[in-house]
């Protein structure tokens, strides 16, 4: 079998090809055999040392470990994105899937030996105790995860809801690894939050798992209600910092709620022909409102196909920092005894053909999210100088403003003082909203 499909696929086509065949077949064929030959001993040589292990190591082993932390090995040799699923596991996987579990709200990915925080999960114990995306776990209750593999250090930090652990935690910028103390809690995952921010949309997804896109459609239409009708909404952001991703199904409901047409992500495997395009569908959910996509480096996967796919097609400004890059899909396959293996199958690109792996999604506009600054004196708030006409005893009535005039300048000023205070909060998100206002300036400009 083996030797005539290799023959079909050397014999593709041309005359060319025929007479180069003939040239290579012979050492080819016999390298052939010969490796399949030298794979048979590499796996009675597995055998052997499985044998050797089972007599003769100092304490009884367990058998079924054995293998497990063989395939395991195999799998995570590969990228660390790749291992097996133990029963429990792969139930586990599919619980997350559903969205619950018990833990600290952290995905975690694997780097240098440590493990990597990509992001904390909004509302969870993880993300109250300040745990940020970049963050590196060393030690777990004291113990050290260097050395371990994903899944077993993920053990370690899951566990009963109520029950306290220690992560002690590397941080760039600081000098001495720190101890944290965190609570562990169910772990709900409202994949997307929705909210008014003056007259934009504000649409946080924090995941992408099943929830994700009906979360979505449902909380943009409630706020566009909300604020009165579409005419009344200058655009809508989607917050996707510190979203790790999931499942590629919802990437591509969520990009295609506001696109029209077009590819949205194409993923290639080793097999050329296994490759596949996902189109945009009709109808934009959104009704072609501008829109500001918000990531960081704590923006992986999913997120960055969502981020890419409306970039590409101009239909969104990029803001933030470049996201994670994690351009690899991940497949679950059933394997026999109810476990699974996780295998990077594919690679992801974008719809103008970039793939995101290891380089991630640039932002159209890098804005840095400023470190919180320790609370500064009160004092320096009240300047004499700071005073304005309107603050002077006796001064002069404005004649020339209706009262009715008046009042709409003081709800405009009060919206923009607003829009001041949600930068000290959270600068990258005033930032994209102030986008929307000025493309929303410009657009009723043009139109009157």
């Amino acid at each position: 079998m083996g030797m005539n499909k290799f023959l079909m696929a050397a014999l593709g086509g041309t005359v060319a090809g025929v007479v180069a065949t003939t040239q290579f077949v012979g050492p080819l064929l016999a390298q052939e055999s010969e490796k399949s030959g030298s794979v048979y001993e590499q796996l009675d040589l597995f055998g052997d040392i499985f044998e050797r292990i089972r007599a003769q190591y100092v304490e009884e082993v367990d058998e079924g470990e054995l293998i497990e932390a063989a395939i395991n090995g195999m799998l995570t040799s590969l990228d660390p994105h790749s291992s097996y699923l133990p029963p429990d596991d792969a139930e586990d996987m599919r619980v997350q899937t559903r969205g619950e579990f018990g833990g600290l709200g952290i995905e975690v990915t694997q780097e240098d030996g440590f493990v990597k925080v990509v992001s904390p999960i909004d509302d969870t114990p993880a993300f109250e105790a300040g745990i940020e995306a970049g963050d590196f776990i060393t030690h777990v209750d004291g113990e050290s995860v260097l050395g371990m593999t994903l899944d077993e250090a993920v053990d370690l930090m899951r566990g009963p809801v109520g029950s306290d652990i220690v992560i002690t935690v590397a941080r760039e910028g600081e000098e001495e690894p720190f101890d944290v103390t965190i609570t562990r809690d169910t772990i709900t995952l409202t994949a997307v939050r929705t909210r008014l921010e003056g007259d934009t949309v504000v649409l946080r997804v924090t995941t992408f798992n099943d929830q994700t896109f009906p979360n979505l459609e449902e909380g943009l239409a409630e706020r566009i209600e909300e604020a009165g009708g579409l005419d009344e909404v200058n655009g809508v952001v989607l917050d996707l910092r510190n979203n790790p991703g999931g499942l590629l199904t919802q990437a591509i409901k969520v990009s295609d709620a506001f696109l029209h047409k077009g590819e949205i992500v194409s993923t290639r495997g080793r097999d050329p022909q296994d490759g596949e395009r996902y189109n945009a569908s009709e109808g934009d959910l959104a009704s072609g409102k501008p829109m500001v996509v918000l990531i960081n480096g704590g923006s992986a996967s999913a997120s960055e196909i969502v981020a890419g796919a409306l970039q590409d097609h101009r239909r969104a400004v990029v803001v933030g920092t470049k996201s994670f890059g994690k351009g690899s899909v991940q497949t679950v396959m059933p394997v026999r005894g109810d476990g699974a293996m996780r295998l990077t199958t594919a690679r992801y690109y974008t719809p103008s053909g970039r793939s995101i792996q290891a380089l991630g999604v640039s932002p159209d506009i890098v804005v840095e999210q400023p470190r919180p600054r320790p609370e500064e004196d009160e004092e320096e708030a009240v300047n004499p100088f700071s005073r304005s006409e309107a603050d002077l005893r006796g001064r002069l009535d404005n004649d020339s403003l209706s009262e009715e005039e008046i009042r709409q300048i003081e709800e405009e000023r009060e919206q923009a003082e607003q829009a001041a205070a949600l930068r000290e909060e959270d600068y990258q998100l005033a930032y994209a909203i102030d986008i929307l206002k000025g493309l929303t300036v410009l657009e009723t400009e043009n139109l009157e």
